[in-house]
């Protein structure tokens, strides 16, 4: 499987104009499966404007992207201000290439700030088969804990696709946690960040494609780019294998009790 992530500038962009600018990457990425980052459709910092943006899983937005994933034979996630009756909540859907809905994942945690006076808890894991292959979707702060990436992998998930809003202040979330979430899990981590300022947020950029053995397949940079590597799922088992970390938990915190 070919997977990519679409790193796209911030900087106040109209929906039409998110659109335009993944389907001109599209174009040339011959990707299985691309992830957006965090509130693609809406921007992240817009502060008071997030519930006029927001919609519901099948609203305009998410029927443009079908269209756009059909037209390039993609499977496409993107994070999204998500309607669902009197409650908001920070989601990520994923459509795949015949633009039908395979997963729709609401943040389950919000940070310290903004999000928590706008936006509902999510529940439970959130996971899906694409290519014959298990993936689960946390969005940004889900994935830095180590037991939300853990129970995904115990549920099977190969693949962790995680869309997130990372400002500069946090470098190490980017370089050091998520490689080590890929690592003590032996999973792909796909992380799909903004680049660029927005609203006086500047993002970090530095959106990755991790290897089960927590090395870097890809690695963007600061400004706006596609990134993309092949996931190979013989390294999935190679990686359990040689450290056995999935089938050992219980084990570890049995010889921690004390005696």
């Amino acid at each position: 499987m070919r997977a990519g992530v679409f790193q796209c500038d911030g900087s106040s962009l109209t929906q039409a104009e998110r659109l335009t600018r993944l389907a001109d990457v599209l174009k040339h990425g011959e990707l299985d499966l691309v992830v957006c980052p965090e509130l693609f459709m809406s921007g992240y910092n817009v502060g008071e404007k997030i519930p006029s943006f927001a919609e519901p899983l099948d609203g305009p937005f998410s029927k443009s992207v079908g269209d756009l994933a059909r037209a390039t034979k993609t499977a496409i996630v993107y994070g999204y201000p998500e309607r669902a009756g009197d409650k908001l909540y920070n989601s990520a859907l994923c459509l795949g290439p015949d633009g039908r809905v395979l997963a729709n994942h609401r943040k389950l945690l919000h940070p310290p700030g903004f999000e928590a006076r706008y936006f509902s808890g999510g529940k439970g894991p959130t996971l899906f088969q694409f290519h014959g292959v298990s993936c689960a979707i946390l969005i940004c702060y889900d994935a830095e804990f180590p037991e939300a990436v853990r129970a995904v992998a115990d549920a099977g998930a190969k693949i962790v696709l995680v869309p997130t809003a990372l400002i500069e202040r946090w470098p190490s979330v980017a370089y050091q946690m998520m490689p080590t979430r890929a690592f003590e899990n032996g999973v792909w981590l796909v992380y799909a960040n903004h680049a660029g300022e927005e609203n006086g947020a500047r993002y970090l950029g530095a959106s990755c494609i991790i290897s089960p053995d927590g090395a870097d397949r890809a690695r963007a940079g600061k400004e706006e780019e596609l990134i993309g590597a092949e996931l190979d799922f013989d390294s999935v088992k190679l990686a359990r294998a040689r450290l056995p970390y999935l089938t050992e938990v219980s084990r570890i915190l049995e010889s921690l009790k004390p005696s």
